[in-house]
């Protein structure tokens, strides 16, 4: 296969690219968000607060398993340029992340945000979906080039919490949802194939290092 080497127009076209299938979703969001104030056009369904936080926190999920999917593609087609973008996704998924839980501050505690710490300690899937934003929260802000050069050989370890992180938030919508799981089931199961591609490979590299040293 061969592979895709993008010179700089073609890097920036598709990072271009990138940004407007990512701000979609919070467009879309926006403008039906819009209509429900200026209308009232239920296009948010009966409960538009609900929707509202449910829509961002799918695509803050979805993101982050698209993130984790970047090194399994790069390793399967052998296009490397596709880790170009891993550090961008990232910082999507914590922008829905982060816009998921100011609605809830805003539109469901409606300003009363002490209260946060009551619903971290009295609801389990809240206590699990705080504990995954803050620990997005230093890999969002360790994920310039400066950054990385500072933190050297620590920034790779620092960035591996995203695999707790991607557990923590499968859990959280999981514990969401009261009745059908399906749809948390299945993000679950994305999850599992993608971090058990990382152990699969892992594995692989320690026989080959056991058999070159024994060899």
């Amino acid at each position: 296969m061969k592979v895709w080497r993008p010179g700089p127009r073609a890097l920036f076209a598709s990072k271009s690219l990138v940004h407007l299938l990512a701000l979609t979703p919070a467009a879309i969001l926006a403008w039906q968000i819009r209509d429900e104030f200026l209308t009232g056009s239920g296009g948010l369904g009966a409960d538009p607060v609900a929707a509202i936080e449910h829509r961002l926190g799918l695509w803050a999920l979805r993101f982050l398993m698209i993130t984790l999917a970047i090194t399994p593609l790069r390793q399967l087609t052998n296009q490397p340029a596709l880790l170009r973008f891993r550090r961008m996704l990232g910082l999507y998924v914590f922008a829905y992340a982060t816009l998921h839980l100011t609605a809830y501050l805003v539109l469901d505690l409606r300003g009363y945000w002490t209260q946060i710490f009551e619903e971290i300690v009295k609801r389990p899937y809240i206590t699990v979906g705080f504990a995954a934003w803050l620990l997005l929260l230093p890999l969002a802000i360790t994920s310039t080039q400066a950054a990385i050069r500072r933190l050297g050989r620590n920034w790779a370890r620092l960035h591996q919490l995203v695999y707790v992180i991607a557990v923590l938030a499968v859990l959280h919508f999981w514990w969401l949802v009261k009745s059908d799981i399906r749809e948390p089931a299945l993000y679950a199961g994305i999850l599992a194939v993608l971090l058990g591609w990382r152990g699969w490979k892992k594995l692989r590299a320690i026989n080959a290092r056991r058999t070159a040293t024994a060899g």
